[in-house]
């Protein structure tokens, strides 16, 4: 199957501001007191080193990204490369975690410029409940992370702008005896030590110029990518060089680098001299608004790292759902709890280290790609060629392992340890997963007990037969006639126990009759007589009496007013019986061929398409699974992307309720103005003898039995009609349904068009 797909949303600007304005936060707020211990005024030099190999290693991925534009980045690279084995899931996992590192190290970062301002709040709780903030925009969508970030980056590069301009012209800022104190610019005394701390330097900081990963990581959802990727790459290299170069210049031209060395206040120490009065004010707030951008840049990348690595099944499935949004909120979740775990420890040196490490050694692996797919994919159009190639691939990889060599050993072991750890879950995870699995999984009740509802004489026959079909195809099943013994004025209560207990089922005709079909279509059937106040809680009272009640099958009550429906028997045993319920409406439910399931995605419509697969089995038939998107003013390409994309979530969604795409089963999408009306268009055009519907959230409430939709197209269809609710405990379907209420509310205020289509759609 196909793999499901981002929207492509975003415009050259955003994915500029993503990879540069993303990045700039960390480094320079953070680590410039840690660079400048390490080698004084040769910061600069190791920053300019660094922004080089980033040219190299950039134009690279802007050949590669062109080539795949794919979410994911270097673990699609590597994959291609190499194939979807152990080095892929390495750099796609290792690429993750960094990616989640640096998204931890930015809020710590946050902490801290937020503390600088305002010193009552502490700096981990705060680095948290930023990190929380910036899940939940993921989840709201890309669009809005590319927005929030263009506007960020605005008013960090005004604020950037004034420091500098201070830093320059103030009498208090730049010199040059400052910042090459004594005319020496390199600050040990042999070449060696010198050499190898600016390697080392090159390792710390290198995480400010990674922001261009995280281009790669989004091209899966960059408006022409052709044009687009290369030009976000390369731009936000140079700015991020620029930049980083200027304001560390102006840091350490202010004050001797001795007295910054270590700090994790350079920004606000300096502009303390060149704008005493108002200016830690003002790089206070200008930090908050920059580890902002970093944190919002790192958890797009991170996000879409893993949802990547769920899509190519090498990390668990359910990170590749995806929301009405086409955000992957999963994905999301899982990122946001890691980082703010990782946040919890407020280590900033060493978050940075295993950062840049690990950054380095999936840039190394992505370097050593580009080569072997020039070999592998010789004729692949590339819309983008790197020039000097191979020389860019082997520069690019071995300054990558010069700077993991040169890595502070602790991260280093810390990196090598997840190494390890990552490739023994590779490979041990699974068996061990499925060795729990079968030893310790919660027992469940036996339930092998298909329960009829005997309530009308005219209905048992047809749900017989529905019952028959589905115990031929599970083989496990027997089937249970129940009827219901009613006290009356002249019947006491005590009577109808005394016949239920005394009287055989079988002397009734229809139950006899039904017991000589039984016995052909070769299906276990026995009778039970029942007695009860009423219908429904004789109903109610054989299903807990028992555990083993598979499924309740029941005849449709047809529509009635609220009042009614309140007191209905059937509609009673729905919001209450603890089994899956399917109420049926036969419009001669005989042979059955073709079968349609209009799909929300919901639980229901998920046992509404097992449902079918089990009847489809057992009768030969052909299932259709419909997905009805509303008409919206689009364009043919929109409408095409939208279609592709939810008959690949539709096939993911029969994956998940039968485990695979049967043969039996189409795939189909359509379009209407309403999804009530696409049901009934698709039933009508075409030769279905059965629809099988999950019910929608409405089910749980008095005035509808099982939904509007679904009420409304059960007495509109021209064919046989099962309605089919799914059990889950109470607590946990209200809160599917506050959930889903919020989600509508939410959407009727941001988008209107979308209001129609959301109330309307099965769920």
């Amino acid at each position: 199957m196909s793999k499901r797909k981002l929207k492509r949303q975003l415009s050259l600007v955003q994915l500029v501001m993503l990879g540069t304005i993303g990045t700039l936060g960390a480094q320079i707020f953070v680590l410039t007191g840690e660079a400048a211990a390490l080698s004084g005024p040769a910061t600069l030099l190791a920053l300019f080193l660094a922004g080089l190999v980033t040219y190299v290693i950039a134009a690279n991925y802007a050949e590669m990204a062109t080539s795949f534009p794919e979410t994911g980045g270097a673990m699609t690279y590597v994959r291609e490369a190499y194939g979807n084995g152990l080095l892929s899931f390495l750099v796609g996992s290792m690429d993750c975690l960094s990616s989640t590192f640096f998204a931890a190290l930015s809020a710590v970062g946050f902490g801290l410029s937020l503390n600088i301002l305002v010193p009552a709040i502490p700096i981990v709780p705060a680095a948290i409940a930023i990190l929380v903030f910036f899940s939940l925009l993921n989840i709201f969508g890309v669009g809005m992370v590319g927005n929030a970030q263009v506007t960020l980056g605005i008013i960090q590069l005004v604020f950037f702008g004034i420091y500098v301009a201070a830093a320059f012209l103030s009498p208090n800022g730049f010199h040059w005896d400052i910042l090459i104190p004594d005319g020496k610019f390199f600050i040990y005394p042999d070449a060696w030590t010198n050499f190898s701390k600016l390697l080392r330097t090159i390792a710390l900081i290198y995480i400010a110029y990674v922001g261009f990963e995280v281009i790669a990581d989004d091209a899966e959802e960059a408006k022409d990518p052709d044009r687009a990727l290369p030009r976000a790459f390369l731009l936000s290299v140079t700015l991020v060089m620029l930049i980083n170069i200027v304001m560390v210049s102006a840091a350490l031209g202010t004050i001797p680098w001795p007295q910054l060395a270590g700090s994790n206040t350079v920004l606000t120490d300096t502009v303390a001299r060149t704008i005493p009065r108002w200016g830690v004010t003002l790089m206070a707030i200008c930090g908050v608004e920059t580890m902002l951008t970093t944190i919002n840049s790192a958890m797009l990348s991170a996000t879409r790292e893993a949802f990547t690595l769920s899509r190519d099944g090498v990390w668990p499935k359910v990170l590749t759902r995806l929301s009405r949004r086409r955000t992957p909120y999963a994905a999301i979740i899982l990122v946001g709890l890691c980082s703010i775990l990782v946040a919890a420890t407020g280590v900033v040196d060493f978050l940075s280290y295993i950062s840049s490490s690990g950054y380095m050694f999936v840039l190394f692996w992505a370097s050593l790609s580009m080569i072997q797919l020039r070999k592998k994919y010789p004729d692949l159009r590339r819309p983008f060629k790197v020039p000097f190639f191979p020389l860019t691939a082997y520069i690019a990889a071995g300054m990558g392992l010069f700077i993991v060599v040169f890595t502070e050993p602790r991260s280093l072991a810390f990196g090598a340890g997840l190494l390890g750890l990552l490739a023994l879950l590779r490979y041990v995870g699974p068996p061990i997963s499925d060795w729990v699995w079968v030893h310790f999984k919660p027992k469940e009740p036996n339930q092998d007990r298909i329960l009829i509802s005997a309530a009308s004489p005219t209905t048992i026959e047809s749900l017989t037969h529905l019952a028959a079909i589905i115990t031929r195809a599970t083989q496990d099943n027997y089937i249970c006639v129940m009827s219901v013994i009613l006290p009356s004025p002249e019947f006491s209560m005590e009577s109808a126990r005394w016949l239920a207990k005394n009287v055989r089922p079988q002397k009734m005709s229809v139950i006899n009759q039904l017991l000589e079909k039984a016995s052909t279509e070769n299906v276990p059937l026995y009778t039970k007589l029942r007695a009860a106040p009423t219908v429904s809680e004789g109903i109610l009272a054989e299903i807990e009496g028992r555990d083993n009640v598979r499924l309740l099958l029941t005849g449709w009550p047809g529509q009635m007013d609220a009042h009614a429906l309140v007191e209905n028997p059937v509609k009673i045993v729905l919001q209450k019986a603890h089994t899956n319920v399917a109420v049926v409406l036969d419009r001669g439910l005989h042979k059955v061929q073709n079968i349609l399931v209009p799909v929300g995605g919901g639980i229901h419509s998920r046992m509404a398409l097992r449902l079918a697969y089990e009847i489809a089995e057992a009768e030969e038939a052909r299932v259709t699974a419909l997905r009805v998107i509303t008409k919206e003013d689009k364009t043919d390409e929109t409408e095409a992307e939208e279609s592709e994309d939810q008959t690949l979530w539709l096939g993911e969604v029969v994956e998940e309720a039968v485990l695979s795409v049967p043969e039996c089963f189409t795939l189909r999408v359509a379009q209407a103005k309403t999804a009530p009306e696409g049901i009934l268009t698709e039933a009508t055009q075409h030769p279905y003898d059965l629809m099988v519907i999950g019910a929608s959230e409405e089910w749980q409430l008095n005035t509808k039995l099982f939904g509007s939709v679904d009420d409304w197209v059960a007495e509109h269809a021209p064919c046989s009609v099962i309605l089919c609710r799914r059990y889950e405990p109470i607590p946990m379907a209200w809160l599917r349904y506050q959930v889903k209420r919020m989600e509508r509310e939410y959407e009727q205020d941001d988008l209107p068009k979308m209001n129609e289509r959301e109330d309307n759609q099965i769920l």
